[in-house]
């Protein structure tokens, strides 16, 4: 073959390779295979992979535009917490800006909805200097301000948390805790709370790229919770009932009698107060409930000296606050 002949098969090579290596560049390494390839790894619940793709971490500087703490929480950056990611997804764009970046449309069905989102992506320096790469321009992070009614707990998914973890003070005692955290978008996450003494009902939120969403997580009292609240009342006022006087200390009920007593007083709880618990300020809250007490006693009379028993129901309120203890007892304080 001649110089000229191996001088446009060597032309007709690197043609070739540079065709090929266009084509790659469109489609393999492309702004919206790149796309795609991060929305696939959410919906395999490849949160490793998701989480590490070029553009979605947030740096300091990002989390302080956004208004959150340089340690809000990446907890939910774990497999099994997400309920489901996007399904069906199609690219329907990718158009290629004048700086090099490009505007990727994606569709996808997130739950029950169809959504479509526009992702920015610009580049990073080519793979060997020749293969593209891509990063996000807006991270598709979403944060997630989780708000804690009543209990400081909730789980996402397989995964319990804590909304205290990176408080401090007098933070830590609140009834209600707002924490904010980040989460892998698209996705849909379901909040709750389940534990033998509280309760909050499952809620599947839809969590977008790069949106804000609010998440309520209210607990309320399980009937063991109740349950265990009503012993401690009937234990209560058996003690006072026990108390062989008229008037039992630091107790609801009691009687004055002006004749004189000949007998010991004798206290019996007719119909304690049935506890019912709703959330308050600092702790669940029962209001005054009725409750009755009755007195056996025999007396005389100061004006005839005749002896006679006293019989007598003598109604009572009692309210009180309950409140779950760090070890998972509950305090009850009478009001």
């Amino acid at each position: 073959m001649s110089v000229v002949g191996w001088v446009m098969l060597a032309l007709l090579l690197v043609g070739a390779f540079l065709a090929a290596l266009g084509s790659l560049n469109r489609t393999f390494y492309g702004a919206s295979t790149f796309v795609e390839r991060y929305l696939t790894a959410v919906a395999d619940d490849d949160i490793a992979t998701a989480s590490t793709t070029p553009g979605v971490a947030l740096d300091a500087e990002e989390l302080a535009a956004l208004g959150l703490p340089a340690d809000v929480s990446t907890a939910m950056f774990r497999s099994d917490v997400i309920e489901s990611g996007p399904e069906d997804i199609r690219i329907l764009s990718d158009v290629a800006l004048p700086d090099g970046s490009h505007s990727v449309t994606a569709s996808y069905r997130l739950d029950v909805s169809i959504v479509e989102t526009t992702f920015d992506v610009r580049p990073l320096p080519p793979l060997y200097g020749v293969l593209s790469r891509w990063e996000f321009s807006v991270s598709p992070i979403a944060v997630v301000d989780v708000t804690a009614a009543n209990n400081p707990m909730f789980t996402v998914g397989s995964l319990t948390l804590d909304t205290r973890a990176t408080k401090r003070g007098d933070e830590l005692a609140a009834f209600t805790q707002v924490t904010p955290y980040l989460a892998i978008a698209p996705a849909v996450y379901e909040f709750g709370y389940t534990s033998p003494l509280l309760e909050a009902v499952p809620t599947a939120t839809p969590v977008e790229p790069s949106a804000r969403t609010a998440v309520a997580v209210t607990s309320l009292p399980t009937p063991t919770f109740v349950e265990r609240v009503q012993v401690q009342v009937d234990d209560y006022l058996a003690g006072c009932a026990a108390q062989p006087v008229l008037q039992p200390a630091a107790c609801p009920f009691g009687i004055e009698i002006d004749d004189r007593v000949v007998g010991e007083p004798t206290w019996t709880i007719v119909a304690p107060p049935l506890v019912t618990l709703t959330p308050g300020p600092n702790a669940f809250e029962m209001p005054p409930t009725e409750g009755v007490a009755h007195i056996s006693v025999e007396v005389q009379s100061l004006f005839d000296g005749e002896f006679s028993q006293v019989e007598e129901d003598r109604p009572f309120t009692l309210a009180l606050t309950a409140s779950i203890r760090p070890d998972g007892s509950i305090a009850i304080q009478l009001m």
